[in-house]
């Protein structure tokens, strides 16, 4: 697949009919191993083993409703209380991130109102925390570790 700037991991990968599939752990199947699942797969993998976060606080492919739709954040980190703290939008590697793509996950955020926003083509990763009595929000040098969200 694609070198990414994300840790390495054994992925299980498995061949189906023309293409291939990978082990997604959060949602204990198969799913169709796309450039942007290759990007989601490494990314939460990252999550759990280098910045802590639970994996039974983070959820794949969850489901919102905006503006009478049905739309799918990729991933969504929960606090202990299960109150969502962290929308990630993934994109494959070889698109550029780009301000529609901020866009678009200001919009899932418009349901979820969480405090960080990530954006990762797993080249390229963003993330900004957004404070909400200021109304204003500020880029991050890195990912922050579970414990400080």
């Amino acid at each position: 697949m694609y070198a990414l700037n994300l840790p390495s991991f054994d992925a299980k990968i498995r061949k189906n009919g023309d293409g291939f599939e990978i082990f997604d752990s959060l949602r204990r199947k198969y799913v169709a191993l796309t450039p942007e699942e290759w990007v989601r797969q490494h990314f939460v993998h990252y999550l759990i083993t280098e910045k802590k976060y639970p994996a039974s606080r983070i959820a794949n492919e969850a489901a919102i409703r905006l503006n009478s739709l049905t739309r799918r954040c990729d991933s969504v980190v929960y606090n202990i209380r299960l109150e969502p703290v962290m929308i990630i939008e993934y994109k494959e590697p070889g698109i550029t991130i780009t301000q529609q793509v901020f866009d678009q996950v200001a919009r899932y955020n418009s349901v979820l109102r969480v405090p960080y926003i990530v954006v990762s083509n797993g080249i390229s990763h963003y993330c900004y925390r957004i404070d909400y009595e200021t109304q204003t929000y500020t880029f991050l040098t890195d990912i922050p570790m579970y414990t400080e969200l």
